[in-house]
């Protein structure tokens, strides 16, 4: 395996503190290639605020990230791999950016330069591979939250990145929709941490799972 992609993504004593209180200190973890990770918490314990440090978009307060063993000393240095980094949030319903389900998903691609022709050849193909072809030219906002979950994270993929950072991907979605999802992540063979409190969903996904408390960060055994 190449030593430069051994590990993915890197927390080197990671502190974070709001304008009321400490969330939480000196959380380190190492992320392989292709691992896995589920962090698990209760609301409120700063699992959300860990996991945008990881994507780049809340500075530390103190610590810092590597991605592929570069250190991240800003959050200017995380550009360089904005494609390589999928980050999906906890409420997706804002994170669309075009009225259709394949305008959406190609949307990042157009961006990037490729040809209309060429995004949406490519975007067919993984519509497919996700099982959403027949919501191509769907509204988005017209979709179940399900699927409106497997469309944003289509949009991710696309640019095919090689850390997928989750927040709560099953959150707020009826048994059926928890298992396809959960049946889509495991079937995806990329480095992965996602943050949830579905213990019983997670555990048959994460190669590894880890608890955020207040005053702590542990594996759970």
């Amino acid at each position: 395996m190449d030593g430069r992609m051994s590990c993915s993504l890197n927390l080197r004593n990671i502190s974070y503190t709001n304008e009321h209180k400490a969330l939480f200190a000196n959380v380190c973890l190492n992320v392989g290639h292709e691992e896995k990770i589920a962090i698990l918490g209760a609301n409120g314990c700063g699992k959300s605020t860990l996991l945008k440090i990881m994507a780049g978009l809340i500075k530390p307060s103190s610590g810092y990230v590597e991605i592929f063993h570069h250190k991240m000393e800003n959050l200017k240095a995380f550009n360089t791999y904005r494609n390589d980094i999928g980050y999906l949030p906890q409420d997706v319903s804002n994170h669309f950016l075009c009225p259709t389900v394949i305008e959406d998903v190609i949307f990042s691609l157009r961006a990037n330069g490729v040809t209309q022709n060429e995004a949406i050849k490519k975007a067919d193909i993984l519509l497919e591979e996700l099982g959403i072809i027949h919501l191509k030219q769907r509204t988005v906002f017209e979709l179940s939250g399900g699927e409106q979950k497997i469309v944003a994270l289509a949009g991710l993929l696309i640019l095919e990145p090689k850390i997928l950072l989750l927040d709560e991907p099953t959150n707020a979605l009826d048994t059926q929709s928890q298992e396809r999802i959960m049946s889509l992540l495991k079937s995806i063979n990329k480095s992965m941490v996602i943050v949830s409190h579905h213990h019983s969903f997670i555990e048959n996904l994460a190669h590894n799972m880890y608890e955020l408390k207040e005053n702590s960060f542990s594996k759970i055994e």
